[in-house]
């Protein structure tokens, strides 16, 4: 990889939720919700499944409007489809009749004089290690290396706001732990903020900064944020570092997974 990336670094961007509602004919999805984000943050947003996550990061992007409340990204707000946002989704979302290059290169600012551009592409695709995978097609690459394809789509963009909605969902278990520790290397030389909505623990206290817990609300308004913690150990971070395991511990709780015994009782084993 490149020793620098400072002519193409993003501007991380800070991010404001202020009573953030989002209804749906009779049924509240979000109940109000109040987040600050900073400028260079990993926020991991988990919970259970329906409880709006996907909805926040929709309306990040200005892919949604609210029902009411305000999305400020640098204290602006986010009015329509938003340049300074680039997302991610489960699926890669590739255009199947263009190289990886061409599909890279559809995530470029407008107006990029096409000899910069090019030399944009093919620096995201050496970044995510698919310099020597440029004229192939989605369908001549694996689901990891596609996602790659993807994830470099959106970065260059250069965006002050990385969305991410289960961007590694889809892919087993190996690539997946491999495509973690490339975005947290690409997201440590970018600085670009970013909001990952995960529905795996691990993930989350893996790669975020703080970690956001969305329930429902008790009185059925919609969801809220039930917890905002603080993950306690720099990135990059050891997977194996048993001050993560406390942090992983509530987590499960709070999202009501039970704690199971530590070990058999050897004497119904026998």
């Amino acid at each position: 990889m490149p020793a620098s990336l400072d002519r193409s670094a993003a501007a991380p961007a800070a991010v404001s939720l202020h009573g953030l509602r989002r209804v749906f004919g009779a049924r509240t999805v979000l109940g109000g919700i109040d987040l600050q984000i900073e400028a260079g943050q990993i926020i991991a947003l988990v919970g259970p499944s329906g409880c709006g996550k996907s909805t926040v990061l929709r309306l990040l992007a200005g892919l949604d409007r609210p029902t009411s409340g305000t999305v400020l990204i640098d204290g602006r707000p986010v009015d329509g489809i938003d340049p300074r946002c680039a997302v991610v989704f489960q699926e890669p979302r590739l255009m199947p009749w263009r190289t990886l290059a061409r599909n890279v290169a559809l995530g470029l600012p407008p107006g990029t004089p096409r000899a910069e551009g090019r030399a944009e592409v093919l620096r995201w695709l050496e970044l995510v290690g698919l310099a020597d995978f440029a004229d192939h097609r989605p369908r001549q690459v694996s689901g990891g290396m596609a996602q790659r394809a993807a994830l470099a789509r959106a970065l260059v963009r250069r965006p002050g706001v990385l969305l991410l909605d289960e961007p590694f969902a889809a892919l087993d278990a190996l690539t997946r732990l491999r495509m973690q520790d490339l975005l947290d290397d690409l997201q440590r030389r970018e600085g670009t903020t970013v909001v990952l909505v995960t529905h795996d623990v691990d993930e989350a206290v893996q790669l975020a900064d703080r970690i956001v817990l969305l329930r429902p609300a008790d009185d059925g308004s919609g969801a809220v944020v039930g917890a905002d913690l603080q993950v306690p150990a720099a990135r990059p971070r050891d997977r194996a570092d048993p001050s993560l395991v406390p942090l992983r511990a509530d987590l499960l709780a709070r999202l009501g997974v039970p704690r199971r015994a530590a070990a058999l009782d050897t004497e119904r084993v026998r």
